[in-house]
């Protein structure tokens, strides 16, 4: 039965921020699992943005104001100080689990064999194995972060090399891990933003910019939906995409705004993430293993940055202006990469 936007309830979008925390194929980044085509004709802009999806998107602007307003009561103090009981360990070593981290990445994918950066990314030279080894071992000193950090990038330039730009818009949070690695091994910042600010970003990036790929190709996903329909919790598949994809954009853009509201969106993600690994097994638990670092680096987080430049109230205007940015890049360089056009 076809879904209409106006039989859309409150509760409706809680039940899917919920089903997000559960081990579904949504979870999963498609291009690990199942067949794709990068330079394919994507979903045009007209089919995009429809009634349903302009419904969701007013959801999520209210819940992003909902968080911006709890912020500013004192109710946002006793949430901050239990999160910071909860996460103290990893305050006091969030340089070491990134060390962690990165070696445990490097190493599983070096003994995984043929994999350049991704699952879906492969090699066959014997040298990128080695550069693995080298990136994972770099991380046993703080002086040697700086190099491993510099074999990241040439990692991911050596992607671009094979697999083009816009295959690897995708993972901007390796380059945001290795500006992480390299300026804690230099002890420096940039430009006055922090090591985890940076790479705070460049994982609300990348999770953007994926989101933006759920609506331009549902399809991709949808041989994962068919072996597992519970998933949609009845929805059609299309609307349920959708709201996939706004679910993951609204999270991943509070991860650029306000203290309270980026934690509580890292906590959401990481969950995700972590609950897909018992569904999708190795592959999975070794393709995200560096962003759920980020992300429990973030949610750990107590310094109260603020992005000062903004109101907090401001949120709705902010998240529309990432939206309209992110979606107007995505079709606007397909387009000039493979030749597609904005509509049919």
């Amino acid at each position: 039965m076809k879904f209409r936007a106006k039989w859309l309830p409150a509760s409706t979008a809680l039940a899917l921020v919920a089903n997000m925390l559960h081990a579904d194929d949504a979870s999963a980044h498609v291009k690990w699992f199942c067949a794709f085509d990068v330079a394919g004709q994507p979903r045009n802009l007209e089919n995009v943005l429809c009634a349903n999806f302009e419904l969701l998107i007013g959801v999520a602007m209210l819940s992003i104001l909902a968080g911006c307003l709890i912020e500013r009561t004192a109710v946002s103090d006793h949430i901050h100080r239990a999160l910071d009981s909860v996460f103290s360990g990893v305050q006091t070593n969030t340089e070491m689990m990134f060390r962690a981290g990165c070696a445990f990445f490097f190493i599983s994918i070096w003994a995984t064999g043929g994999i350049l950066l991704t699952p879906e990314l492969k090699t066959t030279s014997t040298a990128i194995g080695f550069l693995h080894l080298a990136i994972a071992a770099g991380m046993l000193s703080r002086q040697t972060m700086p190099l491993s950090a510099a074999g990241i990038v040439i990692l991911f330039v050596t992607a671009i090399l094979q697999y083009g730009a816009f295959h690897l818009a995708d993972y901007p949070v390796f380059l945001g891990v290795a500006a992480y690695l390299a300026l804690v091994g230099l002890q420096s910042n940039f430009f006055g933003m922090r090591p985890l600010d940076v790479v705070r970003w460049a994982a609300a990036i990348t999770l953007m910019w994926a989101s933006v790929e759920k609506w331009a190709y549902p399809q991709w996903t949808f041989p994962l939906i068919n072996e597992n329909p519970a998933m949609t919790m009845g929805f059609d598949p299309e609307f349920y995409m959708q709201a996939a994809g706004v679910i993951e954009f609204t999270l991943a853009f509070a991860l650029i705004w306000t203290p309270l509201v980026r934690r509580a969106a890292a906590i959401i993600l990481s969950a995700a993430f972590v609950a897909a690994i018992a569904q999708f097994g190795k592959v999975d638990a070794i393709g995200h293993a560096l962003i759920i670092v980020v992300l429990i680096a973030i949610a750990a987080d107590n310094v109260k940055v603020w992005e000062k430049r903004w109101n907090s109230l401001l949120a709705p205007a902010g998240y529309c202006v990432a939206l309209a940015v992110f979606l107007t890049l995505y079709y606007l360089s397909h387009a000039a990469i493979f030749g597609s056009a904005l509509t049919t």
